[in-house]
């Protein structure tokens, strides 16, 4: 790959897939690589709708891993 891609749903894709085969460690060296600011990347991806996971190491969609609520039913 020569350049991250424009399209946010591409550009996820391809930063994840990176990221998970290990082609770099962090999203830092990924945007370094690239030429672009992992900030930018950040708020790109976050006007679509997804959030950097430092410990996942992952664009995740926003709200993915907060817990549901669930009603007590025993009441």
């Amino acid at each position: 790959m020569d350049y991250l891609p424009k399209d946010p749903a591409i550009l996820v894709s391809s930063v994840n897939m990176l990221l998970r085969d290990e082609e770099f460690d962090t999203l830092e060296s990924l945007c370094y690589n690239f030429g672009a600011e992992p900030e930018d990347i950040k708020n790109y991806l976050h006007g679509y709708g997804f959030v950097y996971s430092d410990q996942q190491k992952q664009f995740r969609p926003i709200g993915y891993d907060e817990t549901p609520f669930i009603p007590d039913k025993t009441k």
